[in-house]
């Protein structure tokens, strides 16, 4: 929180920080919750019937995935256990369809979830304009780092004046005040229009060290006028893991019982009241925000240490389990990532360009008072 509030200082182009008040104010005001409500519950009650069958709530349950950083559905098997609990929230695994009031209720609970991770985790729209990447020119900080960029793109120092552009444009990021190099709309809008200033009989041929120093502050000078013309929203997020979470969540046994049986409640059954460890991971999922943990397919550093944990603890191999060995398992692959994270805690910096209120307008948060993000970069 404190580098997120450092950064949040140094930096003009900060437009917003989504700490999650906003949702939380309107969750708790009746009176326009109730109206949020209503909006949402109509766009979603295709047939005008009042109630919300499985499929009109299919929108609903992907925008809240999205919220929260899953993949899309059908990309990742774990992802999808998540999709269907957060259906099973709405529907209780039983109901065909759901009532207004069950809708308000259930969206009312996962939305204050949301605030709560918010909280925990801010997010920062940052406006892109150019400011940033024009400071760090005049910086004494251009030629070290741009010499350890080209020693990184161009070990063999035969590649061309293009390769090495691009690849080192790749190594700057919104410190630098860049925009994630590899997104569409920056490359259609942004590097290639500025690639097209270049001298283009010497974009293709191969470039020494001197030569590349000159050529890549050129070239994002251009960039920059670029950015002035064609400003860039940045959502950006900074989390650390360090174990803690589990720590304080383990060292909470009142807290961490009534956790694992609720867990354990809701997992399927199969004969004599067992389960296979294959829904440990749906388990480890559900209570990964008490355990201040992301969701698994999120962070790629932090699912290696999760993937080493089930591997210590035997739980990938399918069998099913009582409820004592469920628990008992559960209990100590959060152990085990513990002590993982808190001999290598992971730091994870992420960039997003915000475009269009999403390509399929949503039913459920776009636009709407909990979806400040949705606007695009200035034309």
């Amino acid at each position: 929180m404190e580098q997120q509030q450092q950064v949040r200082s140094k930096r003009n182009g900060v437009v917003q920080v989504q700490d999650g008040s906003d949702i939380r104010a309107l969750v708790e005001n009746k009176e326009a919750f109730a109206k949020f409500v209503d909006d949402r519950f109509r766009k979603l009650d295709v047939d005008g019937d009042g109630r919300l069958s499985v499929k009109e709530l299919q929108p609903a349950v992907a925008d809240i995935g999205a919220a929260i950083g899953l993949p899309a559905r059908g990309s990742s098997r774990q992802a999808d256990h998540i999709y269907a609990e957060v259906l099973n929230e709405f529907t209780h695994g039983k109901q065909d369809s759901v009532s207004k009031s069950d809708f308000q209720r259930v969206l009312s609970d996962i939305l204050l979830g949301m605030a709560a991770g918010l909280q925990r985790d801010p997010i920062m729209i940052l406006r892109i304009n150019g400011e940033d990447l024009n400071e760090f020119l005049d910086s004494s900080r251009y030629e070290p780092e741009a010499a350890a960029m080209f020693s990184q793109v161009n070990p063999g120092n035969n590649a061309s004046l293009r390769q090495c552009l691009l690849a080192a444009l790749r190594h700057l990021t919104v410190d630098h005040g860049m925009p994630p190099a590899s997104d569409s709309w920056v490359v259609e809008n942004i590097i290639e229009p500025a690639m097209q200033k270049l001298t283009y009989d010497q974009l293709d041929q191969p470039v020494s060290r001197e030569a590349f120093f000159q050529e890549f502050k050129k070239f994002l000078s251009i960039v920059t006028q670029r950015l002035q013309q064609h400003p860039v929203i940045v959502a950006h997020t900074e989390n650390t893991f360090d174990g803690n979470g589990i720590r304080r969540l383990l060292s909470n046994k009142f807290e961490f019982d009534k956790l694992l049986d609720s867990v354990w409640r809701d997992v399927p059954k199969e004969h004599k009241d067992k389960t296979s460890k294959e829904y440990l991971r749906v388990a480890l999922d559900r209570i990964a925000d008490s355990a201040s943990l992301p969701p698994y397919g999120a962070v790629d550093q932090v699912d290696a240490v999760v993937n080493e944990a089930f591997k210590m603890a035997k739980a990938d191999d399918g069998k099913v389990v009582d409820e004592a060995e469920f628990k008992k398992l559960l209990t100590e692959i959060l152990g085990a990532i513990m002590l993982q994270l808190d001999g290598n805690p992971i730091s994870v910096s992420t960039n997003t360009v915000v475009h269009e209120p999403m390509s399929a307008p949503s039913p459920l948060l776009s636009p709407t008072p909990l979806s400040p993000m949705v606007s695009s970069p200035s034309e």
